[in-house]
């Protein structure tokens, strides 16, 4: 499983502007940030939202496009094997409480239907590409609530 950030507008949170974009209908003339990245087209499993409202864009059992360029323990191409779930927020800013009390129920969940052995940060995957979820994501803090249920594993590797 892999952990990513995303804010659109940068840095804003709320607004439909990453439904929008993981939907593939987001309109490049609603904000100026939007043109620049109206080329994409990418998407995620899940995202959790600053409330800790959870959304999921694609089954588990299908490929979503959210590691891009990436590597772990020698294989390519994370996209084929992870599940990718975007919390919303920044590198720089806190996550809050419901955020990662649903990243927990959902991981340990997750873990119960899928042979996910690891967690691991964008910035895991993708070196020097990405920074995300960045420094201001507590890994400890989310290992802790893992632990707080049996048979759980912390920070590894994307599956």
């Amino acid at each position: 499983m892999v952990v990513h950030n995303i804010s659109l507008p940068p840095g804003q949170f709320g607004g439909a502007a990453i439904v929008a974009l993981f939907t593939n209908r987001l309109d490049p003339a609603a904000h100026p940030y939007f043109a620049t990245i109206r080329q994409l087209r990418v998407s995620a499993h899940f995202l959790i939202g600053r409330a800790g409202a959870l959304t999921q864009f694609v089954s588990c059992t299908r490929r979503a496009w959210h590691a891009g360029a990436s590597s772990w323990r020698g294989q390519e191409h994370c996209n084929d094997f992870s599940i990718g779930v975007e919390l919303e927020g920044t590198d720089a800013l806190p996550y809050e409480d419901a955020q990662y009390r649903v990243l927990a129920r959902l991981t340990r969940a997750l873990r119960r239907r899928y042979p996910i052995d690891d967690v691991a940060g964008h910035q895991d995957i993708a070196p020097g590409r990405k920074t995300d979820p960045g420094p201001a994501f507590d890994w400890a803090r989310f290992q802790r609530l893992l632990a707080a249920s049996p048979g759980s594993q912390s920070r590894g590797a994307p599956t």
